[in-house]
């Protein structure tokens, strides 16, 4: 049994968006904003911006000591939220830059034949606790590879890193999806290719995303009736399609399971834009809800020839929903960084707002658990 807790609401002032990317977006009405800290989520992401400049520091001291490689390392949902910053770093990186997303347990069992003493390790646990993780971070310590972590420094994890080599990542006011983890994790990796030479805008980058924290709250209100409407008529689908790609795909799949699956109990299929047309776009019929999130980078090309299958009528009456982050402006911010803030964006809308709105329908309470963190397995 759990008590299942009706969250208070907010009445905030909607800006919707006047129709192109970067304009200012006009104030028209009224729309509440459910079981979110507007002025305690500005705050946090002053305090992360102010501890990204530790994670900058962090990658500077990596740069100075020189690597032969760099290693993200998660397990779950944080091995989901890295997958953005390998993407970035191979996209922006130059060719002899050696990136690789491991997943810890994995790591324990097989481990990786590139990785050396001379590697280096970003890893995340916000528990403090994970034990795939905390494994993974001692045996890593004692080949001598250099493990940075965000994570609460007094936790298991952060002692074994070491104090000095991690960032504490959880919020204050715990308002928000997983784009302040995102932040911290770019402050590191895009350091890292900025002191390569790969990515000399970096400084713009960092003094234009500064204030990103309110343009997200702006986007967040704008997809409120929508999330909304969305959680209505599909929180209860006995199965639902997630598809996405590039920048976005590690939020693709973090949304499926570690929200819907882990924390609604949902039944999910998540894939890729590419791999839709191999096998996935067979299942798509009347009754089956399908999500596609359009991105702003490469493979958006992709992101339109699912779209262009799936509205052309051949599928029945079937429920069709895109979320693009493309229509969602972040004012002063240079289109060149706009794949770097897309999974942000992605994150503000569906981990954070539509998972909010599951929950209200489903009456299943987003932090109960049958086997997760129950027992020992």
């Amino acid at each position: 049994m759990y008590v299942y807790n009706w969250y208070r609401k907010e009445t905030q002032c909607i800006e919707l968006r006047a129709g192109q990317k970067g304009k200012a977006m006009k104030e028209t009405e009224k729309i509440e904003i459910m079981h979110f800290s507007q002025e305690g989520y500005v705050e946090d992401g002053k305090n992360v911006y102010e501890t990204g400049k530790k994670m900058i520091e962090l990658a500077d001291k990596v740069a100075d000591e020189g690597y032969d490689a760099v290693f993200l390392m998660g397990v779950g949902g944080t091995w989901d939220e890295l997958m953005q910053l390998e993407y970035l770093m191979n996209k922006f990186g130059d060719r002899d830059l050696e990136v690789y997303l491991i997943h810890a347990a994995e790591w324990n069992v097989m481990g990786h034949k590139r990785m050396t003493e001379k590697s280096v390790v970003l890893t995340a646990s916000e528990s403090g606790t994970t034990p795939e993780v905390l494994e993974a971070v001692k045996k890593m310590k004692d080949m001598g590879v250099r493990v940075y972590a965000m994570t609460k420094p007094e936790g298991p994890i952060g002692q074994a890193v070491g104090a000095e080599n991690c960032v504490a990542m959880a919020s204050d006011h715990g308002s928000g999806g997983c784009e302040k983890g995102y932040y911290l994790a770019d402050c590191f990796g895009l350091r890292l290719l900025n002191r390569r030479g790969c990515f000399p805008q970096f400084d713009k980058f960092i003094e234009q995303t500064k204030d990103v924290w309110t343009h997200l709250v702006d986007i967040r209100k704008s997809f409120e009736p929508r999330a909304e409407e969305l959680a209505k008529k599909y929180a209860l689908a006995p199965y639902t399609m997630f598809i996405g790609s590039g920048a976005l795909w590690g939020e693709t799949i973090l949304f499926s399971m570690c929200i819907l699956e882990e924390m609604q109990w949902k039944r999910t299929r998540y894939i890729t834009s590419a791999d839709f047309f191999h096998g996935t776009l067979e299942l798509v019929e009347p009754g089956v809800p399908v999500f596609l999130f359009m991105g702003e980078d490469e493979n958006r090309k992709l992101d339109e020839r699912v779209r262009a299958f799936l509205t052309r009528g051949v599928t029945g009456d079937t429920d069709i929903n895109v979320i693009d982050t493309a229509e969602f402006a972040i004012p002063g911010l240079d289109d060149e960084f706009r794949v770097i803030v897309s999974p942000w964006i992605l994150s503000s809308l569906i981990t954070d707002r539509l998972a909010a709105y599951y929950e209200t329908v489903t009456k299943h309470n987003l932090n109960y658990r049958r086997y997760y963190h129950q027992f020992d397995y």
